[in-house]
């Protein structure tokens, strides 16, 4: 209890801008947790690519169109309605849905990487105050160099916890980006195995 108490004493000589970058932390964790739950639910998974795009190669067209169809995720969605379309429609359709589909998963992470760049010039700021207020002790009474000392270090909490923020946020960011270009590359495998597959196949499996 009194590590916590001496925390919260600490977190609030750090001064206004302590409040600014406590939301910030608890916004990354609020996106990382919702962007996790939603890629659990839209990614169908490397093992779902690999296997449909070995079913077209080794060109057997019936499996790639159940696996598509019992599979889960927004890729597994795309490609079953893509065997239902027609050769004139099916190119257009495909590129639509995909980027839909790209749209909902970047969804979000401009903010974490707005919250990389913002944290730690929040904590600086917070810093540069309390180093101003450190230093205007000079016009109130002399000879307070320990008081000074003191302040500055407070003040440098700030900016320690808008490092700590911001590398939070570069993780997660960081983590969501590469999944998302494995996404990418997922679907451009499994879209470019479904432009070869012969029009009379895909009209006998459609």
């Amino acid at each position: 209890m009194e590590s916590i108490a001496e925390g919260l004493q600490l977190f609030q000589r750090g001064g206004i801008v302590m409040y600014a970058l406590l939301a910030c932390s608890l916004f990354v964790v609020y996106v990382g947790v919702e962007r996790w739950l939603f890629y659990q639910r839209m990614d169908a998974g490397k093992a779902f690519a690999q296997q449909f795009y070995t079913y077209m190669k080794l060109k057997k067209y019936d499996e790639a169109c159940e696996a598509a169809r019992r599979g889960q995720g927004g890729l597994a969605l795309i490609l079953s309605d893509a065997f239902a379309c027609d050769d004139e429609r099916r190119g257009a359709f495909v590129e639509v849905q995909s980027g839909v589909l790209l749209a909902k998963l970047r969804s979000r992470l401009y903010y974490l990487s707005v919250i990389v760049t913002m944290a730690p010039l929040l904590g600086l700021l917070g810093t540069i105050s309390g180093m101003i207020t450190s230093f205007s002790i000079f016009n109130v009474e002399s000879g307070q160099a320990i008081a000074i000392t003191g302040g500055v270090g407070e003040a440098l909490v700030a900016t320690a916890f808008g490092l700590c923020v911001a590398i939070l946020a570069l993780a997660v960011h960081a983590y969501f980006t590469q999944r998302l270009d494995r996404i990418i590359t997922d679907m451009e495998l499994c879209f470019s195995a479904l432009e070869l597959m012969p029009r009379k196949e895909r009209e006998r499996v459609s």
